[in-house]
């Protein structure tokens, strides 16, 4: 279920979390004497050594996400696993202009022009059925992939470098581990460091028009893609990421589109039979 209702208490929540991350520690203690750093011991520090360079993304990792992994749908069955019919945008905060351009849909027309993916960009990839193959491109680069559409996404860790480039499907990622603070509840990830029972933190900017769903419900190039991915273990061994995705556009949302999808992990890669982008005719 979309879970545009929400928006007030994520909005809360996130507001506290950069409150939390900006205060600062032990303010009305004295500051600690400055410390020589050649006479400091550890790595890069001893013996006036230098320092080394920073940890990379792949070591900082607190989740590991990668691997083949199939989306679980149990909710919203006739959005994600159907295409629904033309003017179908229930759940979906659009105003006048959103729900215009909704209604001027045309399946044969988006075949004709070549524009089938517009359904499988990243705005709305990962709410369709779909497995997803996670990879580290490189130690900075989390790579995933999808079998339906046959679409790429980079993660970028590491600070993007000159213009974002024309706009593409996927558009511009920037990527963080993230601790989100909290004095109870769950903590899934186990331990490694400060960031013990983190999440990614996605950020999505630069991308094409596209579908928030298969039947032309839009989002515009304004759009901005936030996501969270979570992994979790049960107890019998099966594994999980739950990826919670905010949607802004001042174009055609007249609120952020909230959603959340599940994905299992599965043991290898033999049911990965990737296609390219198709979108079935809604059912009479």
């Amino acid at each position: 279920m979309s879970k545009s209702s929400l928006v007030a208490p994520l909005v809360g929540t996130l507001l506290a979390t950069t409150i939390a991350l900006a205060a600062p520690q032990n303010a009305g203690a004295p500051a600690p004497p400055a410390q020589n750093p050649a006479a400091q011991g550890g790595r890069g520090g001893g013996r006036g050594g230098a320092q080394g360079p920073p940890p990379t993304a792949q070591a900082q990792a607190p989740i590991d996400l990668t691997g083949y992994w199939v989306s679980v749908v149990t909710e919203d069955w006739r959005w994600r696993m159907l295409t629904p019919a033309k003017g179908d945008y229930a759940s979906v905060p659009l105003n006048a202009e959103g729900q215009r351009v909704a209604g001027l849909w045309d399946l044969n027309k988006d075949k004709a022009e070549g524009n089938l993916c517009r359904a499988f960009g990243a705005a709305g990839l990962l709410r369709l059925p779909l497995r997803i193959h996670v990879t580290w491109q490189d130690a900075n680069t989390l790579k995933l992939d999808t079998d339906s559409g046959q679409q790429t996404r980079l993660f970028l860790f590491a600070a993007p470098q000159g213009n974002a480039g024309e706009r593409s499907w996927q558009g511009r990622s920037a990527a963080q581990w993230y601790k989100q603070p909290q004095s109870s509840g769950l903590g899934f990830g186990g331990g490694r460091g400060s960031l013990a029972g983190g999440n990614l933190r996605v950020t999505t900017t630069n991308m094409r028009a596209g579908y928030l769903r298969k039947n032309g419900v839009p989002y515009s190039e304004d759009a901005t893609l936030t996501e969270y991915f979570n992994r979790h273990d049960e107890p019998g061994g099966d594994r999980w990421i739950t990826v919670t995705r905010v949607v802004t556009d001042p174009t055609y949302l007249t609120m952020p589109f909230i959603t959340s999808e599940s994905f299992k992990k599965e043991p290898d890669g033999a049911k990965w039979h990737p296609t390219p982008c198709d979108v079935e005719p809604p059912r009479q």
